[in-house]
């Protein structure tokens, strides 16, 4: 006997709607899209149809793994976490907390688990040495945002649905699903806006699939979108197309720091000929909707901030700020009380290299100074949970030898891979489909207002949940006993009915606590996070809580976009700070390079629509086909160095030998490798056998985003030369 079951995808950023069926063992036997879904309606991508495949994988790990030598030994959970504690006791006994790191991996954000339960076990770690993917990804866009709006989750994204003109760079949603802009079926809408008669304009080194969508393609060179974006942003205030409809602070300072960037000049840098970026500007300026939109390609570059920083100053000066059809921020069901005081950055830096922290954490690309830096705070116990820096931080080669060093590693992690191979344990978590999901973070940057919760679907079978492996290290870390969730439910509820005007202001705490739903503690905090939330039965605005959402399997449509400036801002001054002067400092860094000549070649990422990152590559039917890892050449390169087949290509860091894929979709002078491969030798048999290479052994953990400190992975110089110099050398 079959049976259909529901549930969001948790593979990507695209929150989709699934509907799978299993047989009477459990075991998915078909995975399709959702059609009563409101949001995704219907939609599904490779990923998602092989959800099964990947939960069932053969090499996931089951049970606890205790290394012993070069040898791994499965072991019982009280085992596995009596070892975590005697590694921990015996470091920070010896050397402090401040000898103990974190790095976050970026599946964490895609998991229910690692929203609720990540920040009690930071704080009860008690070391500022936290690192995450999100300074190889997403930083400088929170930066920005927090100088901007005064907090760094007030990201506002494009009005998809609803948006005339649509400006895209350094993005590919027809690969990616979209990010940092939650819009299932990204393809679907970009066809809309086009089929109403809106216009779409695709900005990257390379033609990509979404360029190729477009109505208009322009080749840019690689970590120059700074330039272009204030050459429009001269050219709007030039030709008086300014139209700035918030109270702001520093538009002024911004419109000097434009006058610097003349079209002609920023040309001859980003080799845009300067009456296409004359032309943007009056586009946008001219169009009744627009909105500006950049993701990971110019975040990972250079001046990553100060481009995420013109993206809105762009949305400002042609009033599409927080309006329909503009660039909007979305209202989350869980949002809750969001900080008041000021943003602020560099509250602390890093040892080694004095780098500021950002958001409560320090640059990856510092990660292994901080391990093998001898001295105070030298990092030798490290905790990773989901994530694999040897493939995805920058210099990964360096950072696998470091991690070989630690005195003891702890990984929540379902693989043995690149970087778990270092640990003394490894804690696997429990399969998609015996967990619950709900997306806190991504629906703070959906292009329309939705919710939807996903119970899990095949019991646990003795084994914890993550929710539990991540509370018990907690409690390992803090020295405490007890139940983690009563006691973070008994904060959240304090603070609630001590604050004005929330909707429970006054209220009986135990009262509360009694009324609350959930079969866990993770449903619990759930359902007090969506009762207090703006949509709540106890904000007094809706009736939304865990009991209507389990009501309501296929998610809920909570409505368009709206106008909500005034509620997300929360910086000093109360208004739009246009002109933050860490940007402003950091435009003179931007003005130096002006006249540099570029180098002769650069290396960029790209992203596959059935990859992401390192973690998808065990699955046979997502590698293979246009899935493989090969470095993306223009054919007059290929000529110009006498290249054929496969190259050697050459950074300051290190070297690879790599199969080329000529194609004029990419600009000549750039070449392009996939992020995340680099599996030889790896325990997982798939990954294993569709190695390619890392393209991290290239990149240079000393160049950064100086604002962010995020890390440079587009735009890194390369040498190309023909195989031959290996036989000759």
């Amino acid at each position: 006997m079959t049976s259909t079951v529901h549930r969001t995808c948790p593979l990507c950023e695209a929150v989709c709607g699934l509907t799978l069926t299993l047989d009477e063992g459990g075991h998915v036997t078909s995975v399709r899209g959702d059609k009563d879904d409101p949001f995704s309606k219907g939609f599904i991508c490779p990923k998602g149809a092989s959800l099964g495949r990947l939960d069932e994988d053969p090499d996931r790990l089951r049970k606890p793994l205790i290394r012993e030598g070069e040898l791994w030994r499965e072991v019982g959970w009280d085992e596995a976490f009596a070892a975590v504690k005697q590694g921990l006791d015996q470091v920070t006994e010896r050397h402090g907390r401040q000898s103990v790191g974190v790095y976050l991996g970026n599946p964490n954000v895609h998991n229910m688990a690692g929203q609720l339960y990540g920040t009690p076990l930071l704080k009860s770690l008690g070391t500022r040495n936290i690192f995450s993917a999100s300074t190889a990804d997403q930083m400088p866009k929170h930066v920005a945002s927090g100088l901007m709006f005064g907090h760094p989750l007030a990201v506002p994204v494009p009005d998809l649905d609803r948006t005339d003109y649509l400006l895209m760079l350094g993005a590919n949603p027809l690969e990616s699903n979209g990010s940092l802009c939650t819009a299932p079926d990204f393809p679907g809408r970009l066809k809309a806006l086009r089929a109403r008669g809106g216009r779409l304009v695709v900005v990257d080194p390379r033609r990509t699939r979404t360029a190729g969508l477009a109505d208009e393609h322009v080749f840019v060179r690689p970590g120059t979108d700074a330039y272009l974006l204030f050459g429009i942003a001269h050219t709007l205030f030039a030709e008086d197309l300014t139209t700035v409809s918030h109270e702001v602070n520093g538009l002024d300072e911004v419109r000097e720091a434009a006058k610097h960037f003349p079209p002609d000049v920023v040309s001859r840098r980003t080799g845009v000929p300067a009456e296409v970026i004359v032309r943007l500007a009056r586009e946008l300026a001219a169009a009744r909707t627009a909105a500006v939109y950049a993701r990971i390609g110019t975040c990972t570059a250079e001046f990553g901030t100060l481009a995420q920083w013109l993206v809105d100053v762009l949305n400002v000066l042609t009033g599409n700020l927080d309006r329909p059809g503009g660039a909007m921020f979305a209202k989350p069901a869980t949002e809750f009380g969001l900080a008041r005081r000021p943003y602020t950055l560099g509250r602390w830096k890093s040892r080694v290299r004095s780098l500021p922290e950002a958001n409560g954490e320090l640059p990856v690309a510092t990660l292994a100074d901080e391990i093998e830096t001898p001295g105070d705070g030298q990092i030798r116990f490290l905790v990773t949970v989901a994530g694999n820096p040897v493939l995805s931080a920058p210099h990964g080669a360096r950072l696998d030898a470091a991690f070989g060093r630690l005195d003891f590693m702890v990984s929540v992690d379902p693989y043995l891979n690149e970087t778990t191979k270092h640990a003394n344990v490894i804690l696997p978590p429990p399969r998609a489909l015996q967990s619950g999901h709900y997306d806190f973070a991504l629906l703070n940057f959906a292009v329309r207002n939705y919710t939807r919760y996903s119970r899990p679907l095949l019991p646990l079978d003795g084994q914890p949940s993550e929710a539990q492996i991540l509370s018990r290290l907690t409690m390992i870390a803090s020295g405490l006993e007890g139940d983690l969730d009563e006691f973070v439910i008994d904060q959240m509820l304090r603070k609630a009915v001590d604050l004005p005007g929330s909707g429970v202001e006054g209220r009986d705490v135990a009262e509360l606590r009694a009324a609350l739903d959930g079969d866990s503690g993770a449903e619990l905090r759930l359902d007090l996070m969506l009762k207090l939330g703006p949509y709540g039965e106890w904000a007094g605005k809706g009736d939304l809580s865990l009991r209507k959402l389990l009501d309501n399997p296929h998610g809920l449509d909570l409505g368009p976009l709206e106008p909500r400036l005034a509620e997300v801002l929360k910086t000093a001054s109360g208004v739009i700070e246009l002109a933050p002067p860490q940007l402003i400092e950091d435009v003179e860094r931007l003005r130096a390079g002006l006249e540099q000549e570029p180098p002769e070649i650069v290396l960029i990422g790209r992203r596959h629509l059935r990859s992401n990152n390192s973690w998808l590559h065990n699955v046979g039917s997502l590698v293979g086909g246009s899935n493989t890892c090969t470095l993306q050449i223009n054919p007059a390169d290929v000529a110009r160095l006498g290249l054929d087949g496969e190259a050697l290509i050459r950074s300051a860091k290190g070297e690879l030998r790599v199969p080329l894929e000529p194609t004029d979709t990419i600009m000549p002078g750039v070449v392009s490798l996939p992020h995340g491969w680099g599996h030889a030798g790896s325990a997982q048999t798939v990954a294993a056998e569709h190695a390619g290479v890392s393209a991290n052994e290239l990149t240079d953990e000393s160049a950064i985003d100086v604002p962010s400190g995020n890390a440079v992975f587009n735009g890194v110089p390369v040498t190309i030369l023909p195989t031959s110099v290996i036989t000759a050398h």
